[in-house]
């Protein structure tokens, strides 16, 4: 067995396991409250949950795949392995190195100022109220669809005082279910040489792609929407290396159709953190322009 094959294994299981390290964690915890266990099983719960973060010391990451963007005109980055890895604070489900991206409603020059996010009371905001919903979502290489579903809603926000502490609770509870919860409605391809696009929290109802169905570079394959574990609209992609996220290790990538606009930030999200991201890599909080694809 070579060296690749070695390391694609270690990362497999990183990533298989750590979607039942945090379900341990999150079930242990919650029995640690109710049951009143004595404070070592805290610790246990803990050190499973640490496991999901592990990373071997052989594991050598393959390098980048250069594929088209998924999204056109302006956009903004968070969550980006541009500015740390693992991007979204886990290996799990192949995010390693994925991205969350989103229409940006004010932009400024870097050098502006840069007011945080406000929150209020009462009802959150209903999808439609943000700029990235609807917006169409193109595939990023050609390939053959493996999986495809829309049929979870669209709820609201979670942009209010009230409606971020349910946010929490609420992704705790999807944890448990697995992937297809946390990913809402959501399109898998398969690029082949092992290279798998995943783009999820897609618009109930709008995917223009079944399993099986043959894609090209650029080709809509459905809308940004807001289901699955979100805050607002927005698309979360990655690459990974098996069809299924759970069984799954992230790929890094770099958008080839992208121009990143260093000098311009969103006042909501506030300035590059950790990172200046790299070319075809936006970090967080960059505003980048994409341009279609060549279909």
């Amino acid at each position: 067995m070579n060296d690749a094959d070695t390391t694609g294994k270690a990362r497999r299981w990183v990533a298989r396991w750590s979607d039942v390290h945090i379900k341990v964690f999150v079930a242990g915890v919650s029995a640690f409250l109710l049951l009143d266990l004595p404070g070592w099983w805290y610790w246990l719960f803990l050190c499973a949950l640490a496991l999901a973060y592990v990373r071997p010391p052989w594991d050598r990451a393959r390098g980048p795949v250069t594929v088209a963007a998924p999204v056109t005109g302006t956009w903004l980055a968070l969550n980006s392995p541009g500015s740390k890895v693992p991007a979204h604070g886990t290996r799990g489900y192949g995010q390693t190195y994925a991205i969350d991206v989103l229409v940006p409603s004010d932009v400024t020059a870097a050098d502006g100022e840069h007011p945080k996010p406000r929150f209020g009371w009462g009802l959150p905001d209903p999808p439609e109220n943000f700029a990235a919903f609807g917006s169409p979502i193109h595939a990023v290489a050609a390939g053959v669809v493996v999986a495809a579903d829309d049929r979870q809603r669209d709820h609201r926000a979670r942009n209010t005082w009230s409606g971020f502490p349910y946010m929490l609770v609420e992704g705790l509870a999807r944890q448990i279910g697995g992937w297809r919860f946390v990913f809402g409605n959501h399109v898998i391809i398969d690029h082949g040489d092992g290279v798998h696009s995943a783009y999820a929290h897609l618009k109930h109802g709008s995917l223009r792609v079944r399993p099986g169905d043959r894609v090209e570079t650029g080709q809509i394959l459905g809308e940004v929407g807001n289901s699955g574990n979100t805050s607002e609209p927005h698309l979360h992609f990655q690459l990974m290396d098996r069809p299924r996220p759970g069984e799954a290790a992230g790929i890094p990538f770099r958008w080839s159709t992208i121009t990143v606009h260093h000098d311009l930030v969103a006042p909501r999200y506030g300035l590059p953190k950790t990172g200046r991201g790299e070319p075809g890599l936006p970090a967080n909080a960059q505003v980048f322009d994409a341009r279609p694809a060549e279909l």
